[in-house]
């Protein structure tokens, strides 16, 4: 059984409210966990206290036993000392602007360098 430590979506429409729990891989996002442990309130300010509450000890036993965070709770692990901080994903090349956007922009840096210089 491979164990993913992932958040879990709570909270009302446009209010969301995480779990970060330790569940199995094939378990869907919301559904059945094995632990709790710890929350994420995206909507507190950064500096608040309560935006992240992890158990670290807890978290620190799943991870030992072969739990896989994902991204997101991968920073929060690393943020809180308990592993390295995972490298930035760059963004896919699929996503970047086509051919005619990239050359409206060069078009427009031009146009802008000529009429400041």
């Amino acid at each position: 059984m491979s164990l993913k430590i992932r958040l879990a979506r709570g909270g009302a429409k446009k209010r969301p409210f995480y779990s970060i729990v330790v569940a199995d891989a094939r378990s869907p996002r919301d559904g059945r966990f094995i632990e709790k442990i710890g929350t994420y309130n995206p909507m507190l300010p950064r500096e608040h206290e309560q935006r992240i509450v992890l158990d670290a000890e807890r978290a620190k036993h799943w991870l030992s036993v072969g739990g896989q965070p994902t991204d997101r709770v991968a920073l929060f692990l690393a943020n809180a000392g308990l592993i390295a901080k995972p490298e930035i994903r760059e963004t896919p090349k699929k996503s970047a602007p086509k051919a005619k956007a990239q050359e409206r922009l060069k078009a427009e840096a031009a146009a802008k360098a000529a009429a400041e210089g």
